[in-house]
């Protein structure tokens, strides 16, 4: 059966795409990926969403999100689109061996924060191992934390980490940043920011119940491991946005992030729009990934007016 539109991912912006979808009488479709809720699902306490006074669980909040969704009529089924073809409308998606067919498609496939790799670190991520410090930095006031990454996004994160933690440490690979002339600056004139050059994070030490306890450093010169007490780690070495599916289809930056019209989430192919951190590589919360799911409804369904009375 041919959708007016399908959505797909289920982070904030493809579940509010999907509450506004409904409302407008579009029927949609959600596949919900290989992490259904989103980002949201690996953090714990959420403060900073508005209505939540007391803050949320992560995973509770996308619950939320879907049983919203679903109250006026969206479908959510736990599937991963394996496949697209964007190059005619109605446009085609594959999950698996199942082919669907819509008119319009509203892509919030969101970005995946890099990480190294670590048993520890996905196993303490959430309990003071982080990759967003506007998220999570408020629960590190007055503790000693290590951001990890030397570009831009990593001063930025610890010169914002500075407002909480008393001790912010920058863990380096190399014995220069990479990042710009202003922003290196800002961080090394910050009294609160250390930086431990030639330098690589090689585990974390810690539990679920207590959080991070200690960081094991290795000394890129020497080869030296040393062992140093911390209350948190905030990896900040980029995003990658999951856009491979599309890569073909439509026009994406130097960092393979969707691009959309200015105030719009319309894409290059007329009937596509990109919400939430496929195409915001700037702010990457869940309350303007919200905001952008709205718009790509409220847009998917102009589109679909317009085509439905030529």
């Amino acid at each position: 059966m041919n959708r007016k539109v399908i959505i797909i991912g289920s982070g904030p912006a493809g579940l509010t795409a999907a509450t506004y979808a409904a409302r407008a009488n579009l029927q949609p479709l959600v596949f919900e990926g290989a992490q259904p809720g989103g980002q949201l699902t690996i953090t714990t306490d959420v403060e900073n969403y508005p209505g939540f006074p007391d803050g949320i669980m992560g995973p509770d909040l996308m619950d939320k999100f879907r049983e919203q969704a679903k109250r006026f009529g969206a479908e959510c089924c736990f599937k991963h689109v394996t496949k697209v073809d964007l190059n005619s409308n109605p446009f085609k998606i594959w999950v698996g061996d199942e082919t669907y067919t819509a008119n319009s498609i509203i892509i919030a496939t969101g970005a995946t924060a890099r990480l190294l790799g670590l048993e520890s670190e996905k196993e303490l991520m959430g309990h003071g191992v982080s990759a967003c410090a506007t998220c999570d930095g408020f629960f590190f006031k007055d503790k000693k934390v290590f951001v990890v990454g030397g570009g831009d996004s990593a001063m930025e994160e610890a010169n914002f980490l500075t407002k909480f933690a008393s001790d912010v440490q920058i863990i380096h690979r190399r014995a220069e940043l990479r990042a710009s002339k202003i922003m290196q600056d800002r961080v090394i004139n910050n009294p609160k920011v250390n930086i431990q050059w030639n330098t690589t994070l090689e585990d974390i030490e810690g539990n679920v119940n207590d959080g991070v306890s200690a960081a094991v450093l290795r000394d890129t010169i020497s080869g030296d491991l040393r062992t140093e007490e911390c209350d948190g780690v905030f990896l900040a070495i980029g995003h990658t946005p999951n856009t491979e599916l599309f890569d073909n289809f439509l026009d994406l930056d130097d960092k393979k992030y969707i691009r959309t019209d200015n105030d719009s989430t319309k894409t290059s192919v007329s009937g596509i729009f990109a919400c939430g951190d496929v195409q915001d590589s700037i702010y990457r919360q869940a309350i303007t990934a919200a905001g952008s799911g709205c718009m790509a409804a409220m847009d998917a369904e102009k589109f679909l007016e317009i085509i439905e009375s030529s």
